[in-house]
Formats: structure tokens, C-alpha cells, sequence
């Protein structure tokens, strides 16, 4: 397992560029509001469509819920891009028997009220308007394992160009309150929540 590592200079430096790199790719970033409960940490859950993801939902951090950033990759990608550890990343390697350690390290962190940890369920790339969002199983570990100590934050993310050059971003975000201890529960509540943003999204008009 890879883990995260900290070094000042590095981290700022790549905030600075992931700020710059979306300023400059995309025309807007919009997200709705919502009050974050500074007294636990948040297991951000989100749709997976994109090299984009991670950067964006970073971004969405930094803006709105301002914890310390986290995110599971797959191991190889974290090897491949190698100031993502620097950023918060934490590397998983499916059904392996380190899996178990990611998944320890990201209940973990989820004991530390300061700590966001971003996981993308699908743990594939999917199209941006799928219908079903496919979870994993191993989230579930985590989810029992960490009870009471997180908040759930989910967010569905679309990008559409519209009559723009530049695609803009729109992150549909909602803070779920109640304990939910069941993968199959929470896949059902992270869906509804996916449902009615894609509902908005594609109610746009320009």
C-alpha cells in the first residue's frame, strides 16, 4: 500500500496548479451550498467518469467543506502520477490482500474530524450520465467499521459544453445525516441522490 506523504512545498505547489489547470479548461465551476458539521470527518462519495474527477471534487473541497483532502486510487495511478501521494492519495489494489489495509487506513482517518476521504464506489470509469451507479463492496468495511465518527457528503458531477468553447462543471452536493451501515442502503440513497441531479442537469436550457 502506497500512503500519503507530506511535504509543504509540493502540496503547494500543486494546489496552486490543480486551481490553475481548472480555471483554465473549464468556463464555470458551479456548486450548490450546504453546511458541513466541523465536528466529524467526511466520507465524500461520488459519481466516476473522468481523469477529471479527482481534481474537480479537490477543487470542491478546498471551496466549500475545507477538511483535509484524502482520496483512494488505484495503485497503479498512483504510481504512474507521482505528486498524487503528496495531495492526499492512498493507494488500493482490488482483491488483494492489502485491500484490507487500504480500507483500515480509510476508517482510519475517518476517526480524525479534520479528515475528508473522497472514494469513488464505481471504482470504474462510467459514462457521466449512467444510470445506475455500480458500489463496490469493500465500502462497506469502512462504513462499519468507522460508524459515528463521518459525516456522508455525496456529490454528482456532470460537464457539458452548452454553448460555451470551454465545457462547464456542475457538482450536485447533499450532506446525509443518518447513519447508514449497509452497502446496499447506501448505494440505494447515494442513487436517489444521483437520480435527482441528473433530473436537474439535464433540465437545463440554455
Amino acid at each position: 500500500m502506497i500512503y500519503p506523504k507530506k511535504n509543504k512545498l509540493i502540496t503547494g505547489f500543486f494546489h496552486r496548479y490543480i486551481g490553475h489547470i481548472i480555471s483554465r479548461n473549464f468556463n464555470a465551476f458551479n456548486f450548490n451550498e450546504v453546511s458541513i458539521d466541523a465536528n466529524k470527518s467526511v466520507l465524500l462519495l461520488a459519481n466516476h467518469f473522468g481523469w477529471w474527477d479527482g481534481f474537480l471534487l479537490y477543487w470542491l473541497n478546498h471551496l466549500l467543506i475545507k477538511k483535509k483532502f484524502h482520496i483512494m486510487i488505484l495503485e497503479d495511478t498512483v504510481k504512474k502520477v507521482f505528486f498524487l501521494k503528496y495531495m492526499g492519495a492512498f493507494s488500493v489494489v482490488k482483491n488483494s490482500r492489502s485491500m484490507l489495509e487500504s480500507l483500515q487506513f480509510t476508517a482510519d482517518l475517518l476517526n480524525d474530524p479534520g479528515n475528508l476521504v473522497l472514494v469513488f464506489p464505481q471504482a470504474r470509469l462510467y459514462s457521466n450520465f449512467v444510470d445506475d451507479i455500480h458500489f463496490e463492496r469493500g465500502l462497506g468495511r469502512v462504513i462499519k467499521q468507522a460508524a459515528g465518527k463521518f459525516q456522508y457528503v455525496f456529490a454528482a458531477t456532470f460537464i457539458e459544453y452548452f454553448s460555451h468553447k470551454k465545457p462547464s462543471v456542475n457538482v450536485y452536493v447533499q450532506r446525509h445525516d443518518e447513519d447508514i451501515d449497509q452497502i446496499d442502503d447506501l448505494k440505494q440513497v447515494f442513487q436517489q441522490h444521483y437520480q435527482q441531479a441528473k433530473a436537474q442537469q439535464t433540465q437545463i436550457i440554455v
